[in-house]
């Protein structure tokens, strides 16, 4: 039997503080670049994850009890680790992901940026207290809420647990992190490095696995909140699921944004972002442009787009999809639209990269006149491909761009300040962009959609995830018995 060599060794659970496989069954680590075998992965149990609850549980006390300026000591020593190892970071989300090394440099450096937050956190719980009466006091305090979990996908395996674990670190939680299953490494070096900063044993665990561990993680008793990225059928399940066993939940789903280009957009400008919106990190993002509505006479814009997609090379400054799996669906998106009447102007199918006969590639993709009521138009391709969808006025794009169930982000590119405001209002997204088709807030502003493609309370980062992960206390004292009293004392 011929032997596969694996570049990396075995990936392992990380539980109280030590790597350990104890005979699950495993599934091989695919490099999309190429097909080859990084390692394998353990598909862990339910046992396994109430290993890591039961270890988290007993060193949450000493943890909680903490001061927040303590605990974010470790993550400042944390994050200059991110910082001193980022090319490798950069260099294993390139292999496991299959982005371009650009692409996972900005990825490992959005992490740096998300850790500073949660560095910054300190300034922002530091309570409320107020003499209610003459001698008596109220105090607020925000409290964590125990254990844990964050499960990740596979898109940003970086950059998307650095979203939801510094922060509750900071605010005194011990989190499980549940990593897809496809590219585990990057969860790896994250519990090493945040070992190597001083996180105490216990309090930051990896249990790997697929849909088992997301079930248990709904399910097993001690793990007080969960929070979800991937697509909206999961999040729908996993936020039925957790909340039905009484955990806080917030899971974000899919999305299908629209970019609304005007007649009067700058046309550099416009071809230049819409087409980076659609093919940055080979459009497997949330946030990617996957639906282009064409508002009145803008050909001379489709043009130059048509142009700068030109200029995208698989295997350069265009990464792989994921699997051959995700190639095939993409593709057959493609060929579905074009069988249904729409044209295809430019045209990424049957991609590959000289060497790498392996990797599963797809060039950026143009599709016009594409209708509302065709698939590719409604559903999520996640995929450098953008379908174009004509319209007659602003009111007919916005209508189109409303119909769908998805409301992550949506886009309008114009000269006119007015326009713009019109769309800022109507659109039915929780990220709305003027002129910039990747409309992400950053840092302290949080990341969420609305409709289908968030559920739960609050985002998942900035300021609005303070409330997620902790629990409020309130406190009444007095002391003075000599006081004057009326009936709030």
């Amino acid at each position: 039997m011929e032997t596969i060599t694996q570049k990396y060794p075995l990936v392992e659970n990380f539980i109280g503080g030590k790597f350990t496989s104890n005979g699950q069954e495993k599934m091989d680590v695919i490099s999309p670049l190429d097909g080859a075998v990084l390692s394998t992965v353990p598909l862990s149990t339910a046992k396994d994850l109430r290993k890591a609850v039961k270890k988290a549980k007993e060193v949450y006390p000493a943890w909680s009890a903490m001061t927040i300026k303590e605990r974010v000591q470790i993550l400042y020593k944390y994050r200059e680790l991110v910082l001193q190892n980022l090319e490798e970071l950069a260099q294993l989300v390139h292999e496991e992901n299959g982005k371009t090394l650009g692409e996972a440099r900005a990825e490992v450096a959005k992490s740096v940026e998300l850790t500073e937050f949660a560095c910054s956190l300190p300034q922002m719980v530091s309570g409320q207290i107020m003499e209610v009466s003459q001698g008596v006091e109220c105090r607020v305090e925000r409290k964590p809420l125990g254990v844990v979990a964050c499960i990740a996908p596979f898109n940003f395996p970086h950059m998307v647990p650095h979203w939801t674990v510094p922060n509750a670190l900071a605010l005194g939680n011990c989190v499980i992190l549940k990593p897809s299953e496809v590219v585990p490494l990057s969860a790896v070096r994250m519990a090493e490095m945040l070992q190597e900063a001083g996180l105490p044993d216990g309090v930051f665990s990896v249990v790997n696995g697929g849909k088992e561990i997301v079930e248990a993680i709904c399910d097993v008793k001690g793990i007080e909140a969960v929070s979800f990225v991937g697509s909206t059928k999961v999040a729908k399940i996993v936020y039925k699921r957790a909340t039905s066993n009484l955990k806080r939940c917030v899971a974000l789903g899919g999305a299908k944004n629209h970019l609304l280009v005007l007649p009067d957009a700058h046309v550099d400008m416009t071809a230049a972002n819409v087409v980076a919106s659609m093919a940055g990190c080979a459009g497997q993002r949330c946030m990617a442009a996957a639906a282009m509505v064409a508002v009145g006479e803008v050909d001379h814009i489709i043009e130059k787009m048509i142009d700068e997609a030109k200029k995208l090379i698989v295997g350069e400054n265009l990464g792989a999809v994921i699997s051959a799996a995700a190639k095939k669906r993409i593709e057959r998106y493609i060929t579905q639209a074009e069988k249904a009447g729409a044209k295809v102007l430019v045209d990424g199918r049957k991609a590959t990269v000289p060497n790498k006969k392996g990797g599963f590639y797809v060039g950026a993709t143009i599709i016009d006149h594409v209708t509302p009521k065709m698939k590719i138009a409604k559903e999520e391709v996640f995929g450098p491909v953008i379908s174009i969808i004509r319209a007659d006025d602003l009111d007919q794009a916005i209508e189109i761009e409303n119909s769908s169930n998805y409301g992550n982000a949506a886009a309008v590119f114009t000269q006119n300040g007015g326009l713009a405001r019109y769309v800022m209002e109507k659109a039915s997204a929780g990220m709305i962009g003027v002129n910039i088709g990747v409309p992400v807030p950053r840092e302290p502003f949080s990341f969420g959609g609305w409709n289908e493609s968030k559920f739960g309370v609050g985002d998942i980062t900035g300021e609005s995830s303070i409330e997620f992960w902790t629990q409020l206390k309130k406190t009444t004292t007095k002391w003075n018995p000599e006081a004057w009293t009326n009936w709030m004392s």
